[in-house]
């Protein structure tokens, strides 16, 4: 079949790969502009391009499509049967959706109706979901609206992060796309409308995000929320009118330690160089590593020698 390629990040890449292992024609992959990254904001080619370019496939990264006169001139010259779309990060716009026989066929990382959006990987994960999946869909007008095509399910162990489900769902929704393709080609696979019930949504992360809110959250929900917003925006609170990124942290039962027979949300108890924190609903996290602002990530055993922390410290607070 003769395709086109749109993606940009990592998580496209496996799909890429696989679509040339199956044989797909991949006449042009389409990928976002080169970014600056890094701490010397060097430009940097997004992974989908270098690793088009290593397998030979031509590539173009536009700035713009919705209007892009030559890049729709580009697209009708090569007239694909399907335009395969994994994580690209543009709306395509209604010129492109009806434009291959097949139409676009999307890859999306959440068992959808639920989770449309931008980052459904990390709220599934964030909202301490057991199960997640990846769907293949025919592209419409709407955010992650379109037809359901095939479904897979995943599940999300207790320690799982984000980042580490990320790179499951990328392996193994290549061969979704696949199965989809072959379903299309030879007609045993016929697109279903979305339900309407049960619709989320999964917006784009925030820096704010990772704030921790000790009153507003048990330990169960702040930890899933770590685990979820990772590697960004991660976990972060304030001690003593400083920025505190807790880099690692655990659930910890009151009966495991000294804990207070009362405690305000945020309340620091430290025993045994060991560093608790009171969560809402009587709950506690325990710290592990931890890193103060302008400093160095320390395990927690560590930090303690050089912080100052009573009972009496709380985090959060301004001051």
């Amino acid at each position: 079949m003769k395709l086109v390629f749109c993606g940009t990040p990592r998580f496209a890449v496996p799909t890429l790969k696989a679509l040339q292992a199956a044989g797909h024609e991949i006449a042009l992959v389409v990928t976002q502009p080169d970014r600056p990254a890094g701490r010397g904001r060097q430009l940097a080619a997004p992974p989908v391009k270098q690793a088009a370019l290593a397998a030979g496939f031509p590539v173009t990264q536009p700035e713009k499509i919705r209007n892009n006169q030559e890049f729709r001139a580009q697209l009708e010259a090569i007239a694909p049967e399907a335009i395969v779309v994994v994580a690209y990060g543009r709306l395509i716009p209604p010129w492109m959706l009806t434009l291959p026989q097949l139409g676009c066929i999307n890859l999306h990382a959440s068992l959808l109706p639920k989770y449309r959006g931008a980052a459904p990987i990390q709220w599934a994960v964030a909202m301490g979901d057991a199960i997640t999946g990846n769907t293949t869909m025919l592209l419409n007008e709407g955010l992650d609206t379109g037809p359901i095509l095939l479904q897979q399910t995943q599940p999300i162990t207790p320690e799982q992060t984000a980042a580490d489900l990320f790179d499951v769902l990328a392996e193994t929704g290549a061969p979704l796309v696949i199965e989809t393709l072959e379903g299309l080609t030879n007609g045993s696979l016929q697109p279903r409308p979305q339900i309407s019930a049960g619709v989320s949504f999964a917006p784009q992360l925030g820096r704010e995000d990772g704030r921790m809110d000790f009153a507003a959250r048990s330990a169960q929900e702040l930890k899933n929320r770590w685990r979820g917003f990772q590697p960004w925006p991660g976990a972060f609170t304030t001690l003593a009118g400083r920025k505190l990124i807790v880099h690692r942290m655990d659930l910890a039962e009151a009966s495991s330690f000294t804990a207070p027979a009362s405690a305000e949300p945020g309340q620091a108890y430290i025993e045994s160089c060991r560093f608790f924190v009171a969560c809402a609903g009587n709950t506690w996290l325990e710290l592990l590593e931890v890193q103060i602002e302008g400093k160095k990530r320390l395990p927690v055993a560590e930090f303690l020698h050089g912080a100052a922390l009573t009972t009496s410290t709380r985090l959060g607070s301004v001051a």
